[in-house]
């Protein structure tokens, strides 16, 4: 199959290095030439593990390359892919589509042959077919059929989802377009990989609602979790003993300082707008984008309360800024909303982030970027751990504690236990959903969900844990 990718972001550099490891023959094209000039010379714009491997290899085998000409990209090409951004609209909550109609009326005075024209970015409901309407419009003789195939990945996991992934989702009208299609996903299905094909705008609406639903998971974790610091309860044995139940599962049961991202904040944002729109609002929806924000500033409150009530003048180490761990994507990380909140505090932040600092060096502007937990931790009065990476997962914590003014910990991922906390120096130390005994504080553990959150130990033994998260977003 020859497929034609718009657009080189997240959604479409992964899919169309992944289609063509399948083998198909794909060209990408984006409008950015310092961006096609970057991918002909074999660099990837974003950090996503495994992908440049994966693009040297398939474009050394003569199956991938990189355009900045839709025509050229569109020559003999069966499929279409628009891979676009879909940003929130300013004012109104709206995806905005201005991207994509853009693309389809390209697509319309490219189109000299039958072709699938197939939206793989996040759109609103009815949005493939007003792609139809546009390139109708631009081009009355135009052979052709639109799909829907929005993306489930996962950023940090992307290659992954996408050569195995738990389904895949084509809307379609015509079996034209559906042979097209089953052709292009053939080798998943050949491997027993579960393809589900349905109408264009349950295809869109499935989209919008598995990442509503998992944002909806994230936010009552958390709320029980603030429940949980009032009462005594810990929140890690709590998650744990619901996520057993096989109905409700315990992926995105970890209680952390709220989800970001570049789907579930516009997604959710979006699900809500259309059903405003529509006269049926999904007032749970609309409950959970109000939570997640408080649950952000809940956060503020909590490094707040560990350095004595007040931040000004103090020191703050902050380890990790990504909205997840495997990611350099800042898009509504917790970050932005509580690194900027310490600054206006009057603290003085520092940030280590292993792949963060090329998005937060004007995402994050006052604050001074540091090599390593340990140099950033030197002299500081509060330490906070924002995002589970891996290299904050076994910090010498006895060493961190020597080199801090006074150590104070804010593990805001749940990744240590109390007890090496305390026996580290620590003398106080906040956590999500637990009570610290012995330390000052109302909360700790260990492990997390790669997505958004973390948790505590409990004597369960636990099978090892998935990277969790779809994401992520064009």
């Amino acid at each position: 199959m020859k497929i034609a990718m718009i657009g080189t972001g997240y959604v479409g550099l992964v899919s169309g290095v992944c289609f063509s490891d399948f083998g198909h023959e794909v060209v990408c094209v984006d409008k950015d030439p310092a961006k096609i000039a970057k991918l002909k010379d074999g660099k990837v714009p974003i950090f996503e593990p495994g992908l440049e491997a994966l693009m040297a290899r398939n474009v050394a085998a003569g199956r991938l390359s990189f355009t900045l000409d839709l025509a050229e990209a569109m020559r003999d090409a069966e499929a279409v892919f628009i891979a676009v951004g879909t940003p929130t609209r300013r004012g109104d909550g709206h995806a905005d589509l201005t991207y994509v109609m853009a693309a389809a009326e390209e697509i319309a005075h490219a189109l000299d042959h039958y072709a699938v024209v197939v939206t793989k970015s996040t759109v609103p409901i009815g949005t493939n077919r007003k792609v139809a309407e546009v390139i109708r419009h631009a081009n009355p003789a135009a052979d052709f059929d639109v799909a829907s195939n929005p993306e489930f990945l996962r950023e940090g996991a992307a290659i992954d989802d996408f050569m195995r992934p738990d389904r895949v989702v084509v809307g379609l009208d015509s079996e034209r377009a559906k042979k097209i299609m089953s052709d292009i996903y053939r080798p998943l299905f050949l491997r027993d990989f579960p393809i589900v094909y349905t109408g264009l705008e349950s295809a869109e609406m499935i989209k919008y609602a598995a990442n509503a639903f998992l944002a909806t998971k994230i936010t009552f974790i958390n709320e029980i979790a603030a429940l949980c610091e009032r009462v005594g309860a810990d929140i890690k044995a709590v998650s744990k003993g619901m996520g057993l139940d096989g109905r409700i599962g315990n992926k995105f049961l970890h209680a952390g300082p709220g989800y970001g991202g570049s789907c579930f904040p516009k997604d959710t944002k979006a699900l809500a707008r259309m059903g405003q729109d529509h006269a049926s609002p999904i007032q749970i929806v609309e409950t959970v984008i109000k939570v997640n924000d408080e649950t952000k500033r809940r956060m503020i409150e909590k490094i707040e309360d560990l350095c004595e009530g007040s931040c000004r003048g103090k020191t703050v180490a902050v380890l990790g800024v990504t909205f997840k761990p495997n990611t350099d994507d800042m898009r509504d990380a917790p970050s932005l909303t509580i690194v900027p909140a310490l600054i206006g505090a009057g603290a003085k932040v520092r940030v280590v982030d292993p792949e963060g600092r090329r998005e937060g060096e004007h995402l994050l502007p006052g604050v001074t970027w540091m090599e390593d937990a340990y140099e950033a931790a030197e002299g500081a009065e509060a330490l906070v751990i924002l995002t589970e990476w891996n290299e904050f997962r076994a910090l010498d914590l006895q060493r961190l504690a020597g080199l801090m003014a006074v150590p104070r910990l804010a593990d805001l991922r749940n990744v240590y236990e109390p007890d090496v906390v305390r026996a580290a120096g620590f003398v106080a130390c906040e956590a999500v959903g637990r009570r610290l005994e012995g330390l000052p504080g109302r909360g700790l553990n260990e492990e997390t969900d790669n997505e958004e959150t973390g948790g505590a130990a409990v004597l369960v033994e636990e099978p090892a844990r998935e990277t969790a998260e779809l994401q992520p977003g064009e």
